[in-house]
């Protein structure tokens, strides 16, 4: 095989392999953040579903799978939390190209929403800022107010590098070293004139290793060099050594990005105190009302699956969305057109929701725990 044909076969490769992940490159975040809301399908009485000719049935059910599979992202108090402390972050950024901006680290436990809220997140900013400066630069570039990279365990600098380079369609990003690759990286962000920098799965990185300080030098130089708020994402970030400080050189330099890091987090959902419990009503109202099944009712959710699903999810969104999603398709495909516990319980959820399920079930029972605030008990 001649040279360039390498070179066509290892790019027609690496296009196969990222085509599904549309985050992944400048048009994908495109279509995300300008897509218009999903049309929600008819909420049909059962009389209704029954007088649906076959393909008529077909196709409003298929509209409903594509519904529950994509009820978020729901505005939680956690969302709106997290993204009032990101505007605060990036508005403050906007000082002069001789300062180095602040950045941001989303540090919470898996199932919390962290991705889904920064998108969301994301989604704004781009939106906002086309609206406020245009579609095209000065310079007549297409602007791209937002980068999106991830990271996996082996990544190191030039890996990172050309990941920015593979987002913005860089036609450099196949050959060349970590410093032309971070130079191409610039020189697109700058053209683009990018304002925030998403680094996800931050944690797949070994940050005591010599990719890990690598990236972590290459952090600062971004911080440095590259007009952008860096928001890097990730579990343990504190634990693995994000803003440690010490007297070794590794330990400095991990200290150094954590100097100019300002740490967030998402919370699960807890029912300690009333204004605990109002959220978590709130919230199953927001998805009670979302739904699209023929038996539901007023309080198919927030009165009287309260309990239950608290102790299914342990108050983590990612584990209710799952298991509220699977439940419609499984209640509209079997004719239950409802929500309850016996459709629930035949429902399987993720490993970490189930193994904390029996003991939050039996504090609920017992009524150690409640879930629902006492003006709607």
């Amino acid at each position: 095989m001649s040279k360039p044909a390498r070179a066509q076969a290892e790019e027609a490769d690496l296009r196969s392999r990222l085509d599904h992940l549309t985050l992944s490159r400048k048009e994908g975040f495109q279509r995300l953040a300008d897509s218009p809301p999903r049309p929600r399908p008819d909420l049909l009485a059962r009389r209704q579903i029954k007088q649906l000719g076959e393909t008529a049935l077909e196709e409003y059910n298929r509209g409903r799978r594509n519904w529950h599979a994509n009820l978020g992202p729901l505005r939680t108090p956690q969302m709106n939390a997290l993204h009032e402390d990101l505007w605060d972050i990036f508005d403050s950024n906007a000082q002069d190209g001789d300062k180095a901006k602040g950045s941001i680290a989303l540090d919470a436990f898996p199932g919390l929403g962290k991705t889904t809220a920064v998108l969301a997140f994301a989604r704004k900013l781009h939106r906002r800022t086309i609206r406020e400066e245009g579609e095209l630069t000065a310079a007549s570039h297409e602007r791209w107010p937002v980068c999106r990279v991830g990271l996996t365990a082996n990544t190191g600098m030039r890996d990172f590098n050309r990941a920015i380079l593979e987002y913005y369609g860089h036609p450099g990003r196949f050959r060349g070293t970590a410093a032309e690759f971070g130079y191409r990286a610039l020189d697109c962000v700058l053209s683009a004139e990018t304002k925030l920098l998403i680094v996800d799965d931050l944690h797949f990185l070994r940050w005591r290793d010599r990719s890990g300080i690598e990236v972590s030098n290459h952090f600062k130089y971004i911080a440095n060099e590259f007009p952008v708020t860096l928001l890097m994402i990730g579990v343990g970030l504190e634990a693995k050594g994000l803003f440690s400080e010490g007297g070794s050189y590794t330990n400095a330099v991990l200290a150094q990005t954590g100097r100019r890091t300002t740490p967030l987090d998402l919370a699960p959902f807890t029912i300690d105190s009333e204004q605990d419990r109002t959220d978590w009503r709130n919230t199953l109202l927001a998805i009670e009302e979302r739904v699209v099944l023929a038996e539901k009712h007023p309080g198919m959710l927030a009165d009287n699956l309260s309990d239950y699903l608290f102790a299914r999810s342990t108050g983590h969104i990612g584990s209710l969305m799952t298991l509220i999603n699977r439940g419609c398709q499984r209640a509209v495909r079997t004719g239950a057109e409802r929500l309850d516990e016996r459709l629930l319980d035949q429902v399987k959820n993720d490993a970490a929701a189930e193994k904390a399920r029996a003991e939050l079930e039996q504090a609920l029972a017992s009524g150690r725990l409640a879930s629902r605030p006492e003006r709607a008990a």
